[in-house]
């Protein structure tokens, strides 16, 4: 095993760790280490985070399951139009972008590069948000959770076609719309963006199966690693304060997108 190899199964654990530390994160970090590390195809890459996300995110929610911290309405409400988007934009749209997606007399951009580059920018997004971490909680104890039922719809199908595209499980986008949509306290969003990820991450993950050929000793090692990474960051959440610890997470994560754009496009 070459000393890539061991730093991206090393980074595996890493991804679990963030996932059970603040709730996201993990898909952030996926793909780049399949891609750079591991020497993964970008498309197929898409296809492993998928399920490496949605398996670590399952194990993660069932902790937050026992401790009923998980809006079951909420998640079913926000998941059936991101199901259905996830699943179509894996099936049938990601198979349709052409390659070279773009191409003239001096310039061509492969499907790969427009898949790193695309993802890139997301991963500078999710920096943003993490970075200015308003701490943003609603606590309404008295009365019935009240859902804005079109906007979190639309807000479903739009992660969705984001975890089809790159794989990105889309934590930093599902738990402010639980918290401002759904008025959920700060804990229950993320117990509730957990589940909702594992399921369309996996969903997305079937409507790959036959398009590609899974190297699953491969994929189960991985996942396997970052299970136990969720274990340990779920342990360590109890001594770090989440809110600091996802603003550092959002600098990293920053600097890991400015590095991939300038690597696919200049480097």
């Amino acid at each position: 095993m070459t000393s890539l190899q061991v730093a991206g199964f090393s980074a595996s654990i890493i991804i679990g760790v963030s996932l059970g530390l603040i709730g996201g994160g993990g898909s952030i970090l996926t793909l780049p280490v399949l891609v750079y590390l591991l020497g993964v195809n970008p498309m197929l890459s898409t296809a492993y985070s998928l399920f490496v996300v949605g398996m670590t995110s399952l194990v993660g929610s069932v902790n937050y399951m026992r401790q009923h911290q998980i809006n079951y309405k909420a998640a079913i409400v926000f998941s059936i139009p991101s199901l259905l988007t996830v699943y179509v934009t894996r099936k049938y749209l990601v198979t349709l972008i052409p390659d070279p997606v773009f191409s003239t007399d001096t310039f061509t951009l492969s499907k790969n590069v427009a898949i790193m580059v695309f993802f890139a920018l997301i991963m500078l997004a999710a920096s943003v948000s993490m970075i200015r971490d308003k701490k943003a909680e609603v606590n309404k104890p008295d009365g019935p959770i009240q859902f804005n039922l079109p906007l979190i719809a639309l807000e479903g199908m739009f992660v969705g076609a984001l975890t089809g595209l790159v794989g990105a499980g889309g934590g930093f986008l599902i738990i402010p719309a639980l918290v401002l949509l759904a008025r959920l306290p700060m804990k229950t969003a993320v117990g509730t963006s957990l589940l909702i990820i594992a399921v369309k991450s996996l969903t997305g993950f079937l409507g790959d199966l036959s398009n590609m050929a899974v190297d699953w000793p491969f994929l189960l090692e991985f996942t396997a690693l970052s299970v136990v990474g969720i274990f340990v960051g779920s342990y360590l959440a109890r001594f770090v304060s989440s809110h600091k610890l996802k603003k550092a997470f959002g600098y990293f994560v920053l600097v890991m997108g400015v590095y991939i754009i300038l690597k696919e496009t200049l480097l």
